[in-house]
């Protein structure tokens, strides 16, 4: 490998292009050699000033671009099964971004894909991992000060939702990173799903469930409740409350600039994920570089993606039905170390 990992970029649109920027200008290391977008005009204009980045219509192409010797997938969730099985075809490590494939059933090829290999080389985009909030309250939940985990409550809000956003989407594609995070805070599987509808919001476009209150039920016997409202109108925010049973502790307090003029105070508020993140997403980057460019993967693995869409897919038929939905997870394999903690 060379002394700056060469990566191919699939996806030049609104996360693409913030990677783009992340690689070139935030993260040492690495260097932007290829990018790969239908829209040719779009790639052209994300890559504009960079030198020596070949730009391509189809991921093949872009894979097997001069220079390439890592892959970050930010294409859409739908696109990600084909980039991941010809990296791996290719031995690319990749960074992909959440949903790994939108479907328990892609997921479950990737990983099978994956394990005839016989080592790892996806690390999926679940970037609240590396969020310093969160991995603060993650040691705390880990060093046992705090008793038995019993309830996590989440807020998931944005200001508004794309054109074509679903109700679905709001389970498998806002709900997923509650999904990941809650199994990576307490160690546990989700082992059941409820969603509840109030009323939707005046300010939801028409037919869409929103906000959703979802709730999941562990093996180890956990709570994880879940807020999530992606027209709230005003702001961007993420909150987490471990409630424990010695005593709870609470993360997304937003600590940011408050201006006080004219007989009054105003504390911002985070417009988009790519803001209330971007540090978050600047150390996953980073870290991923650094171990692929020490022939290692590490972070979350193509299991987790798996476990996240099964976890959705049965969240989105809780909320199809108004029942209940039972969690049916593949047994884990050996490849994919457990990350459990039931006390």
């Amino acid at each position: 490998m060379g002394q700056s990992l060469g990566v191919a970029v699939l996806g030049a649109g609104h996360m693409g292009a913030d990677h783009l920027r992340r690689l070139d200008r935030v993260v040492s290391g690495a260097r932007v050699v290829a990018v790969a977008d239908p829209d040719t005009a779009r790639a052209e204009e994300a890559v504009a000033g960079r030198e020596g980045v070949a730009v391509r219509t189809e991921v093949e192409a872009a894979l097997d671009a001069p220079g390439v010797e890592a892959v970050l997938v930010a294409s859409p969730g739908e696109a990600h099964e084909e980039a991941l099985l010809a990296a791996f075809a290719r031995g690319l490590p990749v960074l992909c971004e959440k949903p790994m494939v939108p479907d328990s059933a892609g997921a479950l090829r990737v990983v099978e894909a994956e394990l005839r290999l016989g080592r790892r080389l996806a690390q999926i985009g679940f970037m609240r991992r590396y969020d310093a909030e969160y991995q603060r309250l993650k040691t705390l939940l880990d060093s046992g000060r705090l008793g038995r985990p019993l309830m996590l409550h989440c807020t998931h809000r944005n200001v508004s939702s794309p054109p074509h956003f679903t109700s679905a989407m709001l389970v498998n594609s806002s709900v997923s990173h509650e999904i990941d995070a809650a199994r990576w805070l307490l160690g546990q599987e989700p082992v059941a799903v409820t969603v509840h509808r109030p009323r939707p919001s005046s300010g939801a476009p028409e037919g869409l469930l929103d906000p959703q209150f979802v709730l999941f039920e562990t093996d180890g016997g956990a709570l994880v409740d879940v807020e999530v409202f992606v027209n709230c109108g005003f702001g961007y925010q993420v909150r987490c409350e471990a409630v424990c049973e010695a005593g709870s502790a609470r993360i997304g307090d937003e600590h940011t600039m408050v201006v006080t003029a004219a007989g009054g105070a105003r504390e911002e508020v985070a417009r988009d994920y790519l803001v209330r993140f971007a540090d978050a997403y600047d150390r996953e980057v980073r870290a991923w570089v650094a171990a692929v460019r020490g022939g290692r993967v590490t972070g979350p693995s193509a299991w987790d993606g798996y476990a996240a869409s099964a976890v959705a897919e049965a969240g989105v038929r809780a909320l199809e039905t108004g029942a209940r939905t039972a969690v049916a997870l593949a047994p884990r394999p050996d490849l994919y170390a457990p990350a459990r903690r039931i006390p």
